[in-house]
């Protein structure tokens, strides 16, 4: 069993399969795969094949749960934290306006709290 895996880029790269004609500000649902800097495993570990969530972990999985409190045309699903990136499927209920060049929304009020 393999407790944890180090990133190769000679292997482990991937290509952009976003849809450039495509709108990502419509509604819609939307996986969504954020991975830590160089793959480092910052959020846990797999041990005995079940994935054990850190103290960075948690928070990740705490943040992903309370999206829907700061953003309220957006609903969840399945989501599964990994050793060193995140899945999610976000489902956007309405258009959120978004454009390629908005700048960057402000950190979430609280964070400091977990």
């Amino acid at each position: 069993m393999i407790d944890s895996v180090v990133f190769n880029p000679d292997i482990h790269h991937r290509r952009s399969l976003r849809l450039k004609s495509y709108d990502y500000s419509c509604a819609g649902a939307y996986f969504v795969t954020i991975c830590t800097w160089q793959r480092e495993c910052l959020f846990g570990a797999i041990k005995d094949g079940e994935m054990r969530l850190n103290e960075m972990g948690l928070i990740v999985e705490s943040l992903w749960c309370r999206l829907p409190e700061h953003f309220t045309n957006i609903n969840l699903d399945t989501y599964a934290v990994m050793p060193n990136h995140f899945h999610g499927i976000l489902h956007i209920t309405e258009s959120v306006g978004a454009k390629q060049d908005s700048p960057a929304l402000p950190g979430f009020p609280g964070l400091s709290s977990l």
